[in-house]
């Protein structure tokens, strides 16, 4: 029997080592367990000879003419090339491969010649140096991550895609193999990275389905290749969209990136994206759905793409074809023009108006902050009545529907938001000593909610001109002072006011005095403290520990944030504040001058009462 001497002969006569023979055995009972049966007759031999048929080929006398002695030389000769290859005992295709050479009437000894003589113990190498270094002392997980990270390395460096298709034609399955790998966590991040790189290779592409059927698809957010696969596509969707949902606020900001990415992949993936979450605006409602498309819409509009017609078509603005006109003119443009928002002014000022969602967009607001808010903004005062009258009209009309059809449009608030919006844009049109002769009438106006977020665009627009802070004489400037009463009416806009004292904190001042910039930088923190005392805690608290962390902040700054907050604090603390919080006051280099002997300083007390009555994480 052929496969009996491929066994036997293995071990008696080309085994260069012991390790090797029993390879080759283990080779030799898995080829009896693969080969096809039906080709041996009853005495367990080839039917008809195989070296008879090699010598009659050899010499014209193939019973099945000379076309079929042609297709058995090649098919030898094909492989024999692959015997001829490095380690080819240790492919996976090697007992197909035997079979094919078998049945075309290859003889077995070129066989074991050829699999022997070119077996070079790679894999079986690498598992003795692992051996090694185990001994030496190095924690078996150390090894077995240096050597896979290795072979990451050179799969990525190295990958095929041609030859990677040809696993599926030369397998007919799944390789057992790939279903292997996948489960590993280290293996996945792998074909995520290859199908990022590789987005046409079959399969990668299949793998990306199996790696989602396998239930994780949450780890695929970030694989463009998902997005070519509707089933892969939907099932990674749901996850992350579930993740936002569940997540809140922090989620949110967490795990939107990969979900743009994603959806912004292509126009297909965008498209099916935003009408999923319009189907689920209008079936199950809610804010934070709304509030994810928006996202989803602002983030294309920043990587460049026009989604603007896809995003009126999906939503009420289709319904309505010269609103919807008007609108795409001008997000198209991103700029506001007299003529469109003159029609948008008479539709909405009329008897039976178009939804009031059709123009609550965060893109069309952002326009009207431009034009009416900003700095140097040359708007013609014909038409500033109808600027003011539509994003009036946006930010304070609330509208009542039942099963698609409008019940009650409420317009108590619009005369009211459109007086503030109007009084307030005209304080901040004018000079410094002005606004603050009627600072009481901005003051009353910022407790409009979209009066307050122009007013903070404004400031933003006029502190970051260079010459600013060189001109200034008060000890707190008085649109500093601004934003104390926007963070003590508008908790929604916590996180805009600590991103903009973010960005004014660490920016440099180089035509300052440094004194005069420590004691800019202290204002600016005092600003923090007022909006720490707000309510909005563990934001600020985390950052300044990732001032100290990176050590890029003055200490006397740190310094006096610790003092100011001392002094407003009081128990009960919740653990994640103290957690956050106590590491700082423990500082020597902090809070080291701001303690006494007797221990009966506010930083001693607050340290006594935490050390007391909580369990700090260290």
């Amino acid at each position: 029997m052929v496969y009996s001497s491929l066994h036997r002969e293995s071990v008696t006569l080309f085994c260069p080592s012991k390790k090797l023979s029993v390879i080759l055995s283990t080779r030799g009972r898995k080829l009896r367990e693969n080969l096809n049966m039906d080709d041996f007759d009853d005495s367990g031999s080839w039917d008809g000879d195989p070296y008879d048929r090699s010598y009659d080929s050899l010499h014209g006398e193939d019973h099945e003419g000379e076309g079929g002695d042609e297709e058995d030389m090649a098919v030898q000769q094909e492989c024999l090339e692959a015997f001829g290859n490095r380690d080819y005992i240790m492919e996976p295709g090697i007992f197909n491969m035997l079979q094919r050479y078998f049945q075309h009437g290859g003889a077995p000894e070129q066989v074991i010649d050829l699999l022997s003589t070119n077996y070079t113990a790679v894999a079986q190498m690498v598992n003795v140096l692992a051996e090694w270094l185990i001994l030496t002392g190095m924690k078996p997980t150390e090894v077995q991550d240096m050597v896979e990270d290795h072979l990451k390395e050179l799969v990525l460096k190295h990958f095929d895609p041609k030859k990677a298709d040809t696993i599926f034609s030369e397998e007919g399955e799944t390789p057992a193999w790939l279903e292997e790998m996948i489960a590993h966590p280290k293996w996945r991040s792998l074909f995520y990275k290859l199908a990022e790189d590789y987005p046409e290779c079959l399969m990668l592409n299949f793998t990306i389905k199996l790696i989602s059927d396998a239930g994780y698809q949450g780890e695929i957010t970030s694989v463009s290749t998902a997005s070519q696969q509707v089933e892969v596509f939907s099932r990674v969707l749901r996850t992350s969209l579930t993740n936002l949902l569940e997540g809140g606020e922090e989620g949110l900001e967490k795990n939107l990136p990969e979900i743009i990415k994603m959806v912004c992949h292509g126009e297909h993936t965008y498209l099916y994206s935003q009408a999923l979450l319009q189907y689920l605006k209008e079936e199950e409602g809610g804010s934070a759905v709304r509030r994810i498309s928006q996202e989803l819409q602002k983030a294309a509009k920043d990587l460049g793409r026009d989604v603007t017609e896809m995003t009126l078509a999906l939503g009420k603005a289709s319904s309505y074809p010269r609103a919807c006109q008007a609108l795409a003119c001008m997000l198209s443009r991103n700029a506001l023009n007299p003529a469109d928002i003159t029609v948008l002014f008479k539709m909405y000022s009329g008897n039976n108006p178009p939804p009031v969602e059709v123009i609550r967009s965060p893109l069309f607001f952002e326009l009207f902050m431009q034009a009416l808010f900003k700095p140097g903004s040359k708007l013609n005062p014909e038409h500033k009545p109808k600027y003011i009258y539509l994003l009036a009209y946006a930010a304070s009309v609330h509208e009542t529907w039942k099963k698609n059809k409008r019940t009650a449009i409420a317009k108590d608030e619009l005369k009211s938001t459109s007086q503030a919006i109007e009084r307030a844009t005209n304080l901040c049109c004018k000079e410094r000593s002005e606004v603050v002769a009627e600072l009481g009438t901005l003051y009353s106006c910022i407790r409009v909610p979209v009066v307050a977020m122009g007013v903070l665009r404004w400031i933003d627009w006029t502190v970051s001109e260079p010459s600013y802070f060189k001109l200034l004489t008060d000890h707190t400037p008085i649109h500093l002072a601004l934003l104390d009463e926007i963070s003590t009416c508008h908790p929604l806009l916590h996180p805009h006011v600590l991103k903009f004292l973010i960005r004014l904190l660490e920016t440099t001042y180089p035509d300052l005095d440094v004194l005069v910039q420590l004691e800019l930088k202290k204002t600016l923190l005092d600003r923090m403290v007022h909006l720490l005392s707000r309510g909005y805690v563990v934001p600020i608290i985390q950052y300044i520990k990732g001032c100290i962390d990176r050590g890029d902040t003055d200490i006397s700054l740190i310094r006096h944030f610790v003092t100011e907050v001392i002094d407003i604090i009081a128990p009960p603390y919740s653990s994640e504040f103290v957690q956050l919080f106590l590491p700082i006051i423990e500082n020597e280099a902090i809070t080291g001058n701001l303690r006494t002997p007797d221990e009966s300083d506010p930083v001693s007390d607050f340290i006594g009462h935490c050390r007391s009555n909580f369990v700090v994480m260290t």
